[in-house]
């Protein structure tokens, strides 16, 4: 945003509602009609405006998305320490109203669309089913190894290969690391076998790509009943069971009515740790469920290889505490595209 559509912004926070000749006042007519249209037609787009009525009866409202859509300087919101920062410290019941609403811009949803016909593309060239296996082999051991790095995992990339595909141990690993990568490449083999599983979501695919993501590790499978905090953040997800199961269906409810499953697959990849449904294993089974419905729509699963582990919690921090997609959205497109420019070329 320029400067001026900053102030009409601020504008739209202080007023109800309004029309093009309210913003022009507002700057005492300094700009043409024109010029204040084009900046509402640009707010809107952006889905930080709503507007009704037709011609020059059009009135403007700030939008509901606009809190989580809108632009957040990372590093000086992570410059002051967690418990300093003035954040949502509970669940936000109405988290599932606002994101009913569209959470990509039209920029954004062109270059989506754009990037997955440069899959289609690529991918109707190859007619080896050999080839297309180990093409999904590649994605699934750096998904396996980045995934697993998120969760503190020390396998490298390497170490993970020679894991999935020779069963060659780690020097100086853990049982449990180990097994979470075998476990990853499970999940994973699960997505492509069963890829039409996932077109419509049911709360039982969740609870089964968490059991197996979690095997052998010591990590509960049932919905957690107790309430649970997470290091660097002074938010609290629910703390009961029954309020738990009702936010995860209102989850599924909420991404079955969504069209797009771009926004299909960046909800579910953002809202289970919101929930924190689970005692652990959430963030990588939120991973693991996104790329399952990109998969099932004929897309290509994100692998994350070359996502900074630390700006990727940050992100889902800032959705934490703000509600605020801004970042997990830019990780969200940034990471397809490096799929799409990195695989099936």
């Amino acid at each position: 945003m320029n400067k001026r559509q900053e102030q009409i912004i601020e504008f739209a926070k202080k007023n109800h509602s309004f029309q093009n000749k309210d913003v022009g006042a507002c700057f005492n007519d300094k700009y043409s009609r024109e010029t204040i249209t084009r900046d509402l037609s640009f707010l809107y787009k952006q889905n930080f405006l709503k507007k009704s009525g037709a011609g020059a009866f059009v009135v403007y409202s700030l939008a509901e998305t606009y809190s989580i859509l809108a632009a957040v300087d990372i590093k000086e919101y992570f410059e002051t320490p967690y418990v300093e920062r003035e954040v949502k410290e509970s669940f936000n019941f109405e988290i599932f109203t606002i994101l009913s609403n569209d959470i990509f811009t039209a920029e954004e949803k062109e270059k989506l669309e754009k990037l997955q016909g440069e899959f289609i593309k690529n991918f109707s060239k190859y007619d080896s089913q050999t080839i297309i296996n180990k093409e999904f082999e590649r994605i699934m051991i750096e998904f396996s190894w980045k995934s697993s790095a998120i969760e503190g995992n020390t396998y490298s990339l390497l170490g993970t290969e020679a894991l999935i595909k020779n069963n060659v141990i780690g020097k100086g690993k853990t049982k449990e690391e180990t097994q979470m990568i075998l476990n990853h490449k499970d999940a994973f083999n699960e997505a492509i076998q069963n890829r039409e599983r996932f077109i419509t979501l049911r709360v039982a695919d969740i609870e089964y790509i968490h059991s197996v993501l979690t095997k052998k590790i010591g990590i509960s499978k049932n919905i957690r009943k107790e309430g649970v905090g997470i290091t660097g953040t002074a938010y609290r997800p629910l703390d009961n069971e029954v309020q738990i199961k009702a936010a995860l269906q209102n989850m599924v409810d909420l991404i079955n009515k969504k069209e797009s499953f771009f926004e299909k697959a960046f909800l579910i990849s953002i809202l289970i740790a919101y929930i924190q449904v689970f005692e652990d294993g959430n963030k990588r089974t939120s991973r693991m469920i996104s790329n399952a419905i990109l998969l099932a729509h004929n897309s290509i699963p994100l692998s994350y290889r070359v996502v900074d582990v630390e700006e990727y919690k940050k992100a889902v921090i800032l959705f934490y505490e703000l509600n605020n997609i801004f970042y997990f959205k830019q990780i969200f497109i940034d990471q397809f595209e490096d799929a799409v420019n990195n695989y099936f070329k």
